[in-house]
């Protein structure tokens, strides 16, 4: 009997094979891939069925808890859903039409009995869960808000912090694809993303021990034009409103930079090489020096300063603090007070002032001056004049000199009315720079050409002017 049927089902199977060789081959009867039903497609049937269960699969909603749990709605797609094993078809294939006599014959049993379900297995893509957060989970990042001090009117204001929020990029990568791969039941699902936080600084009540003044200091820019007015009071509202908290820097290029037009900044005069020249910026250096000098009287501690090339007339020598982005020149000081301090810049009526309150903590009693004292001087050599053969008869520049010094800046604290201490704060050395005046000579007037030449040999810059008038009033300059 056993070999009777084994005999009718070879003769089954041998006649299903000449049939299946002259037809293409079909996914039998009763074999699923998941819950989508294979039966009598072919290949191409069966792999579009099961990309459109993919496909619809993508659609399914997913929300990721960005900063402050902000929903966030994307798709299962949106992570880079797959199809990950790729030989389903095949092997769907396979059941009932391929192996010996008698597997094939117990794999039809199991079709027409229970049916044979192959998984779906899906998979996620690493990298476009990363690309899809930061795209659109970062934008909710919410940036730490130190508590605030603000002076207006006369009084402080304070402004509670906030703590800073956002999204471990790496690490919710992580947890998104664990999850999406490892335990997703393939439904609408909402995914925690990796928070990191970070405190803001300062309290109301740090900030509430700022109330006296620890130094104050002011200069004059009367003479300045609008321009370099205009820098002045620029970099003054730059710096308006820091608050430093104890042991923080202070650097004056962070604050003040970029000079450029978009910055609020205007060409105006300023050293460079022994000379004036215009530059964006020029005059910013009066806003550090009135600062330094406060910051002096704080005696808050001074990290970096330099003196000008030059000497400037708003300020004693080496009271000075100059800064110069080119050569990486700044002026830095640290809060070495236990407590806040707030820096209060001022401009009014061609006045720049500089405020710093803080706790003050120095007896009653005690006084700080700062003395200049000149160590050398180093007089201007003799005027120069340089004949310019680019330039017509008539044109006449003047590059003034300056005396060079040496000096040195002396701290000197009294209290009770006595000196107690005296101490040096810096050197400062500043350039001699002779005078310089340029005079143009072209002209076809021969006469005239040889009295300009003359004028200049004579190395007199007051006579040279003198000629260049008789000459240009005279007559016509060619």
């Amino acid at each position: 009997m056993f070999y009777a049927l084994l005999l009718a089902c070879v003769l089954m199977f041998g006649q299903t094979s000449v049939a299946t060789a002259q037809e293409e081959l079909t996914v039998r009867e009763g074999v699923y891939a998941g819950e989508i039903s294979l039966g009598g497609l072919t290949a191409e049937e069966a792999t579009a069925k099961i990309e459109e269960y993919i496909d619809d699969l993508g659609d399914t909603e997913i929300t990721l808890l960005a900063a402050n749990e902000t929903p966030v709605e994307i798709t299962a797609g949106d992570l880079g859903l797959y199809h990950s094993n790729e030989n389903l078809v095949e092997d769907a294939l396979k059941l009932g039409n391929r192996g010996n006599v008698i597997e094939r014959y117990k794999a039809l049993k199991t079709m027409e009995n229970e049916g044979i379900v192959l998984p779906i297995e899906i998979d996620f893509d690493w990298e476009e869960i990363g690309k899809t957060i930061v795209d659109q989970c970062t934008d909710y990042d919410v940036e730490p808000q130190n508590v605030t001090l603000r002076r207006e009117g006369g009084s402080f204001q304070i402004t509670e912090g906030r703590t800073g929020m956002s999204v471990d990029v790496p690490d919710s990568t992580d947890v998104v694809y664990e999850y999406m791969a490892r335990e997703w039941d393939r439904t609408p699902v909402t995914i925690g993303l990796v928070i990191d936080e970070t405190e803001y600084q300062g309290s109301a009540e740090e900030l509430a021990k700022v109330q006296d003044v620890l130094g104050s200091y002011t200069t004059g820019y009367h003479t300045s034009g609008a321009a370099r007015s205009g820098n002045v009071e620029n970099g003054c509202r730059l710096i308006d409103g820091v608050v430093l908290y104890p042991g923080e820097e202070f650097s004056a290029l962070e604050l003040v930079t970029p000079f450029t037009e978009a910055n609020g900044y205007f060409p105006a005069g300023s050293y460079l090489n022994g000379q004036v020249v215009d530059s964006l910026g020029g005059g910013i250096c009066q806003v550090t020096t009135t600062l330094y000098n406060a910051v002096l009287l704080a005696e808050l501690e001074v990290t970096q300063r330099y003196n000008h090339s030059m000497t400037v007339g708003y300020v004693n020598l080496s009271a000075d603090a100059a800064i110069a982005e080119s050569a990486g020149k700044d002026f830095k000081f640290v809060n070495n007070t236990n407590a806040p301090i707030y820096i209060e810049g001022l401009t009014k009526n061609k006045h720049v002032t500089f405020n710093i309150y803080g706790q003050e903590t120095r007896s009653p009693n005690r006084q700080v001056i700062y003395e200049s004292v000149m160590v050398e001087t180093i007089e201007k050599g003799p005027d120069s004049i340089v004949a310019k053969t680019d330039q017509p008869l008539g044109y006449f520049k003047l590059h003034s000199g300056y005396t060079g010094y040496k000096s040195q800046l002396w701290k000197v604290v009294i209290e009770n009315g006595q000196e107690v201490s005296r101490s040096r704060v810096n050197s400062s050395n500043y350039k001699m720079v002779n005078t310089v005046a340029e005079v143009g000579v072209v002209t076809e007037n021969a006469e005239a050409y040889n009295e300009i030449m003359a004028a200049i040999g004579t190395a007199n810059i007051a006579h040279v002017q003198n000629v260049i008038a008789q000459l240009t009033a005279a007559q016509p300059v060619q």
